[in-house]
C-alpha cells in the first residue's frame, strides 16, 4: 500500500504572492491621483491577487492518500475514510475549447447524501491520471 500528497506548485503559489505585491505597490502609487479607474483597478487586482496566493499557500497539501482515507485541505480540512469513497477516477473534460483531465471522487456522506470532489492539475500539481492510480493503489484492499 503506498499513499501521496499533492499540493498547488509552490512556484505558482510564488507568482501569485509576487504578483499580489506587485499590484499593491502599484494601487499605493495611484493613491492621492486624479485616475479613479486605475486605482479601482489596481486594488481589484491586489485583492484577487492576495485572496488567490492566500488560498495556495492554506491549502498545501491539496489532498493526502493513505491507509486510512483521503484528506482534502482547501479553506477548511477534511478526511474521507475509505468506506465513504465510492470511486476515483480520472476524467477528460472539455473546456473553452481546450481537453483537460480532472481527478474525480465519489464520496458517500454517513447520511446518504453523495458528493463529487473535482481536482483538476492545477491544484495537484501533477497529472490527474497518475494522481488517480496512486490514490487507487493507496486504498487498502477490502477484505
Amino acid at each position: 500500500m503506498s499513499g501521496g500528497t499533492w499540493s498547488p506548485s509552490a512556484g505558482l503559489v510564488g507568482v501569485a504572492w509576487t504578483g499580489a505585491v506587485a499590484a499593491a505597490v502599484w494601487c499605493t502609487q495611484l493613491i492621492g491621483t486624479a485616475d479613479v479607474p486605475g486605482l479601482l483597478l489596481a486594488a481589484a487586482a491586489t485583492v484577487g491577487l492576495v485572496l488567490a496566493a492566500l488560498y495556495g499557500t492554506r491549502a498545501r497539501p491539496r489532498l493526502r492518500a493513505d491507509g486510512d482515507g483521503v484528506t482534502v485541505r482547501g479553506l477548511t480540512t477534511r478526511t474521507v475514510p475509505w468506506a465513504q469513497i465510492r470511486d476515483v477516477r480520472a476524467q477528460a473534460v472539455r473546456r473553452w475549447g481546450r481537453d483537460s483531465t480532472m481527478l474525480e471522487l465519489d464520496v458517500v456522506e454517513p447520511d446518504g447524501a453523495e458528493r463529487l470532489l473535482v481536482f483538476g492539475r492545477l491544484d495537484l500539481g501533477d497529472d490527474p491520471v497518475d494522481v488517480a492510480e496512486a490514490v487507487r493503489a493507496a486504498r487498502p484492499p477490502t477484505p
